[in-house]
């Protein structure tokens, strides 16, 4: 199945990897890169473990400090394997959400250890800490993921020579700017499904039309990657 990924290239090159293993091809045409912010040397004393909500807050994290022995609590299995590859060395997935961090957080921490880093993009809302308001939060923000301002001329290419059979999206944002340059270029999505990693990405692409919009049972790759069928 030949497979649109729209992911800030970092992510996509993975996500791609991801595919090719199971026999898919993947069509990458990045609707968002990633900027690290610039800073010195992260002061972590006092923390107990960091909060990984992204694969992109692991990598502008392992930029900002030579520290590699606290706890990382990724959100799922990519932030995991990020975290992995970039030499953390204690390393545990909520394989969800995050709410579903938040959950498993409260399982691995206690608050009387020490505070919990959640490092983050620009434009992050404070969900995470406010849900986890018995820790004390701290809250980095370490990267910003910038939108492209038009539609990559190769997607509309793609549709129209019929290449497109499935199109992934894993954020509310990313679903939001496709929906908003898509309808700005009228592409016809007709013979596309889309699959979303949860039902608020399948909202962020209403009105778009495609042929149908698949919703993960549980919000990972794995999870996406099953219903390309």
């Amino acid at each position: 199945m030949r497979v649109l990924l729209t992911r800030p290239l970092e992510d996509g090159t993975e996500t791609a990897r991801q595919l090719r293993l199971r026999g898919h091809e993947a069509l990458i045409a990045p609707l968002m890169s990633l900027r690290f912010l610039g800073g010195g040397e992260l002061d972590l004393k006092g923390v107990q473990a960091i909060l990984a909500t992204s694969a992109n807050g692991v990598r502008a994290l392992a930029q900002r400090t030579r520290t590699r022995d606290l706890p990382i609590f990724a959100v799922g299995p990519q932030s995991a394997a990020e975290a992995r590859k970039l030499g953390f060395a204690e390393i545990k997935s909520a394989d969800g959400d995050a709410d579903a961090l938040a959950k498993s957080a409260r399982e691995w921490a206690e608050p009387s250890k020490g505070a919990l880093l959640h490092v983050a993009g620009v434009g992050n809302d404070g969900k995470l800490a406010a849900t986890l308001s018995e820790f004390a939060v701290r809250r980095e923000i370490l990267y910003a993921v910038i939108p492209a301002e038009k539609m990559p001329a190769e997607i509309p290419i793609w549709l129209a020579r019929g290449r497109v059979d499935a199109a992934l999206f894993f954020s509310s944002r990313s679903g939001a700017i496709f929906r908003e340059l898509g309808i700005a270029e009228g592409l016809d999505l007709t013979g596309v499904f889309a699959v979303a990693i949860s039902p608020a990405v399948a909202a962020a692409l209403k009105p778009l039309t495609f042929a149908s919009v698949r919703i993960a049972p549980r919000p990972n790759l794995e999870n996406i990657i099953n219903l390309l069928t």
